[in-house]
């Protein structure tokens, strides 16, 4: 499987028409079986000198104790899609009904939304997406929530876009997050010079890669960001972190080729994560039919980790 730029020029990159068509048929509200309370609101950026909307997703035990401190999933969408995909989607539903099956406990989601970024700092550095994110939007949310201000509670996951940024982001600073996962994670294997010939005629895409990545790529910001070279260079402190990944083995946009070059690199590094290429493509319905045991695995990450601080 090539892993070449393929996006016609009428796409806005991993938005493809039958995603599109998909999402918008998707029901607006979460399951009748869910029983936590959602907070939709924005933040005005000193940092990016905008408001970003956000969503809290907080679980039914956040309101019958109010004493009682909660470890944080954020949550980061796929391009195309915003704050809301979690509820658009009906994944909030899904992990409603995940908990009342016991299969998780309580823990608060965090959806910021990201827009275009890849949830990075822009290479010309007019959009600085991700000191927004780790100085500003983490500090607000702690400051406004119960949460547990620790490493060891803090995970972060994401979708296509979202997932690189929840690679990006993890490996880029293993002391804020102590779990990852990332779904048909947008990773791109093409050097940055395969790139920019592929882009001469891209049309909307190159202006939106090159309003993230420069245009021409910009070598030095491409690598700086790139998960895989951040794995590499901080392969030390990832491995305390616990790593999930997941891809559509038929991905029409080649991240599978990505997924398992990641794969292979922690593999010869000695890092434990857990890998799965499944049946399916770069849609929802691959995202939703495997959004559960990417749930359940942060959770498990949350729960160790609070079993090891109650035994010291």
């Amino acid at each position: 499987m090539s892993s070449s730029l393929r996006f016609p020029a009428s796409d806005a990159f991993l938005v493809s028409r039958n995603l599109l068509l998909f999402l918008v048929a998707l029901p607006l509200v979460p399951s009748a079986s869910a029983q936590g309370r959602v907070d939709c609101n924005s933040l005005s950026s000193h940092i990016l000198h905008r408001p970003v909307r956000y969503c809290v997703l907080l679980p039914p035990g956040y309101e019958s104790d109010s004493n009682k401190k909660f470890p944080a999933l954020y949550f980061l969408h796929g391009l195309g899609e915003n704050e809301q995909t979690l509820l658009r989607s009906g994944g909030w539903g899904l992990i409603e009904d995940l908990r009342q099956q016991h299969k998780i406990g309580d823990f608060i989601m965090v959806a910021p939304e990201g827009d275009a970024s890849f949830f990075i700092n822009s290479a010309d550095g007019r959009d600085r997406y991700s000191d927004f994110f780790l100085s500003e939007f983490i500090p607000y949310v702690e400051a406004h929530y119960r949460l547990i201000r620790d490493r060891k509670s803090r995970g972060v996951t994401g979708l296509s876009m979202g997932g690189y940024g929840a690679l990006r982001s993890a490996f880029a600073h293993p002391e804020v997050f102590s779990s990852v996962s990332a779904q048909s994670a947008a990773l791109i294997t093409e050097s940055p010079q395969q790139m920019n010939a592929d882009l001469r005629d891209a049309g909307p895409l190159s202006r939106l890669l090159g309003g993230v990545f420069g245009n021409p790529i910009n070598v030095p910001h491409w690598r700086a960001n790139s998960p895989l070279d951040l794995a590499r260079q901080n392969r030390a402190q990832i491995k305390f972190q616990s790593i999930y990944i997941n891809c559509g083995a038929q991905d029409e946009y080649g991240f599978a080729e990505g997924a398992d070059k990641l794969h292979r690199q922690l593999v010869a590094e000695g890092i434990r994560h857990e890998y799965h290429l499944y049946p399916g493509g770069h849609s929802a319905e691959y995202f939703l039919s495997h959004l559960g045991e990417t749930i359940e695995f942060h959770w498990h990450a949350f729960a160790a980790s609070d079993k090891m601080i109650r035994t010291k």
